[in-house]
């Protein structure tokens, strides 16, 4: 393809058709990303209304999360073959019908199920949205439109938890599923009116030995990155897992390397734009997940919130993001990528660490503050980071790209829970120990902690000996909370490392500007837009 074409390929008309057709894409967004953090404020509820456990029914999230991960890295190939705008629309319904089944689930198992089949559907959804953004919107634009579709993103994990909690405590956890009905239709139809078709690539030969290679690696390696904690990382089954994903990616660049039409094109990461942006991307996800895992858990272990009321408190931090999203776009064109992104992370890492000084008391006021600069800082970097990378690639490289890009954000994510769990679970075993060491049993503070306990219980009508095995009791607690405390705070410093370490590759963003005279029109503007 000469360089003329790519430009006039990556230019589209701009008109108000493509703007209304965002609202689809941002529709359906919404509707998977709210689904999954609905979730999340459930499973105490599916285990009481089906009689379950709940290891069992953390696969309502795990059979998604999976489910999805393996069909994205398809996206590109099936966008290419039928057009991204098919693709969308089907995958959107296929959602929706998913959301009808799981609203009619009769037991856990059932509801696994169609929870997977929710994730067969729903996987496609942001790739194939994203890769229909890049190819609609004329450069200059996308920024702005990556930042509204990002504000999708963002609102729908902050109402998540509130309005799950809401609709699970005053009316029934079936309307968790079938809030999605009205949503997923109305992207639908916009979307069949208003999304314009991509060109198809008739004769394209689906690359079943890649296809097959993907799913097994991305499945394999999120279910370890998601039961390692509970089965154990050293557990036969974990390292059964790890050892199947390890061979699996090994073949699947063996195969891809030599497949002409590969469902995933590996040689996009020859691009070193893109690459850097998705090692950049997966880096502030890895950093974004600590604080959306480990805030959730210190409301609602340490202060005692509800799930409701965590929603309600952290809800400030999502729409500081979802502002960000759209204006970061905006400032990107004036300010350039790489000052950009050095404010927002430097606000990401700087934030972060501060929340290293949380106690068991903490103000309200002050963690919300944190978290909510915090998020304009991820609101800052994220967007301009993914358009970055995007914007360096070839137009008909779009569909695999924005496919690669979310299948890694998406394992980064995962993976950085895993980490986060297994330093905090490390941590608070050492706190406590310390905390033990230093409670000894001559301790005076420890013994007048006791008789006081002893007192107080002792004054209900508790005969002593049982007032005293209490306060024992209530002091061991006391010292496991302290202990689980100090390990969240640990753990918080620990997860601004990605954001930190991101900030050596922004600056290979930096571009050198050719002198005019030897950039005369729009080929040499594309030449240095798509390297050469």
């Amino acid at each position: 393809m000469s360089v003329e074409a790519a430009v006039s390929k990556q230019k589209p008309e701009a008109g108000g058709g493509m703007w209304l057709g965002l609202i689809a894409i941002i529709l359906g967004t919404f509707v998977s990303v709210l689904n999954n953090s609905l979730m999340n404020v459930a499973m105490m509820k599916f285990i009481a209304v089906f009689g379950s456990d709940i290891n069992t029914m953390q696969w309502v999230i795990t059979g998604y999360t999976m489910a999805s991960a393996m069909v994205i890295p398809m996206s590109g190939f099936l966008g290419a073959r039928f057009g991204n705008k098919t693709v969308f629309i089907y995958s959107v319904a296929g959602f929706t019908i998913g959301s009808i089944l799981c609203g009619f689930a009769w037991s856990d198992m059932t509801l696994i199920a169609f929870r997977i089949v929710q994730g067969l559907a729903g996987g496609f959804i942001m790739p194939v949205g994203m890769a229909i953004v890049y190819s609609s919107f004329p450069k200059e634009k996308v920024g702005a439109a990556i930042g509204l579709w990002g504000v999708a993103a963002m609102v729908a994990p902050a109402l998540g938890p509130t309005f799950g909690g809401y609709l699970i405590q005053y009316y029934s956890w079936r309307l968790l599923f079938f809030i999605n009905i009205p949503i997923g239709i109305l992207a639908v139809i916009i979307g069949k009116f208003l999304l314009k078709e991509s060109p198809k690539q008739v004769g394209l030969k689906f690359d079943t030995p890649g296809a097959v290679l993907s799913m097994i690696f991305f499945g394999t390696l999120l279910l370890a990155l998601s039961k390692g904690q509970s089965e154990g990382w050293t557990s036969l089954f974990i390292i059964s897992l790890l050892f199947i994903a390890f061979f699996s990616l090994l073949l699947l660049i063996w195969v891809e390397s030599g497949s002409k039409e590969p469902v995933l094109d590996l040689k996009i990461f020859a691009n070193v734009k893109f690459t850097i942006s998705v090692i950049a991307g997966s880096l502030v996800m890895m950093a974004m997940m600590g604080g959306t895992f480990l805030a959730p858990l210190y409301l609602q272990n340490i202060q005692g919130l509800s799930a409701y009321d965590t929603g309600l408190l952290m809800m400030p931090q999502s729409i500081a993001m979802a502002l960000m999203m759209p204006m970061s776009g905006k400032l990107a064109e004036k300010l350039g990528i790489v000052p950009l992104s050095m404010i927002g992370l430097t606000i990401l890492g700087v934030t972060t660490v501060d929340l290293h000084q949380l106690t068991a008391d903490t103000s309200h006021q002050w963690f919300n503050t944190i978290l909510t600069i915090r998020g304009i800082g991820i609101g800052l970097c994220m967007m301009p980071l993914m358009t970055a990378g995007m914007n360096a690639v070839l137009p008909e490289q779009v569909g695999n790209a924005s496919s690669l890009s979310n299948v890694c954000r998406q394992v980064a994510g995962s993976l950085g829970i895993a980490i986060f769990t297994a330093i905090m679970s490390n941590r608070q075993v050492v706190h406590f120990q310390h905390i033990a060491e230093s409670v000894t049993v001559d301790s005076v503070v420890a013994n007048d902690t006791i008789q006081l306990l002893s007192g107080a219980i002792a004054s209900q009508g508790v005969d002593a000996a049982t007032a005293a095995g209490s306060a024992s009791s209530y002091l061991a607690g006391m010292m496991q909370l302290e202990a689980m405390v100090r390990s969240i705070a640990d753990t918080f410093f620990i997860s601004a490392i990605p954001a930190f370490v991101c900030i050596p590759f922004v600056f290979l963003f930096r571009e050198k500007k050719a002198p005019a005279a030897s950039r005369p029109g729009a080929a040499s503007a594309a030449t240095e837009e798509l390297g050469g």
